[in-house]
């Protein structure tokens, strides 16, 4: 089998729409102006009422209702706009996958872009919006491997679940390839920065390039402090088992394992604020 025949699936393939992709470039683009914002997010019905919502929560306790996109933009903020934008467009791409609980996955990816983030303004080499983008997609390949061929994404559980084989051995033999290899190839399908694509197929493995990216350095490091933090596991043995090596290439100071604990307090505050 080869990813493309994943791709050719295109009746099941998860539906991002034009006017996400266009809002999360837009967004990168440090001259973009609010005024051009505003307008994209009016164009999405669901981001739209996410935005009015948001900005008159009790998070941010205005003493007026706002009901002006324009107003709502500017109150809310580049960076959290960016993660409505980002998770509204994911999240919603797809209602119901056979053999993933959406509500458990998206909570983890975005506790990985949380922490994906949180890593990266401590390095000069990776920008933090960036990070958090590729970690809210960094496990879309599953999603796609799950909505194409479910029967071997079900063999490739059993398999992981019986720890008779690790998930990237027991894809490759099931697949030829592994889900970072598809999420890889539908962020290309979806014409997203290249980096992004990269970082995600490398993650798991940043040293089997030449020259590992600091992107897929960062991804890798928060997908092991998600790890210790849904495993619960204890904060000696989080510093002690951290990949100081990654850490290196990620552009990160030795003394990062020392603020290790600030990481692990990260929880889904994030995802309850989206819902």
């Amino acid at each position: 089998m080869q990813v493309q025949d994943l791709l050719k699936q295109t009746d099941k393939l998860p539906n991002v729409p034009d006017v996400v992709r266009e809002l999360i470039q837009l967004l990168n683009d440090s001259n973009a102006k609010y005024s051009d914002i505003a307008e994209r997010v009016s164009h999405d019905q669901t981001i739209s009422l996410k935005v009015l919502r948001v900005v008159n929560s009790a998070y941010f306790g205005l003493s007026r209702k706002i009901s002006s996109i324009d107003e709502a933009t500017v109150l809310l903020g580049i960076d959290k706009l960016k993660t409505l934008v980002i998770a509204s467009g994911f999240s919603n791409s797809v209602t119901s996958v056979e053999g993933i609980k959406l509500s458990e996955f998206w909570a983890d990816s975005f506790r990985v872009a949380e922490l994906a983030q949180w890593i990266a303004k401590r390095t000069s080499l990776v920008e933090a919006e960036e990070a958090f983008t590729v970690g809210i997609v960094h496990n879309i390949g599953r999603l796609l491997l799950h909505l194409t061929e479910p029967k071997i994404a079900k063999e490739i559980q059993v398999l992981v679940a019986n720890r008779k084989v690790g998930r990237v051995k027991a894809e490759k033999d099931l697949l030829g390839f592994t889900s970072q290899d598809a999420g890889k190839a539908l962020m290309d399908l979806w014409k997203f920065p290249v980096g992004l694509g990269d970082a995600i197929q490398h993650h798991k493995r940043p040293f089997d390039n030449d020259e590992p990216k600091p992107l897929a350095c960062v991804l890798n490091l928060a997908c092991y402090l998600n790890a210790c933090i849904r495993n619960d596991r204890d904060y000696d043995l989080v510093r002690e088992g951290f990949p100081m090596a990654v850490a290196k290439a990620a552009g990160l100071p030795e003394g990062i394992v020392y603020e290790l604990d600030d990481a692990l307090m990260i929880g889904d505050e994030l995802n309850q604020l989206l819902h």
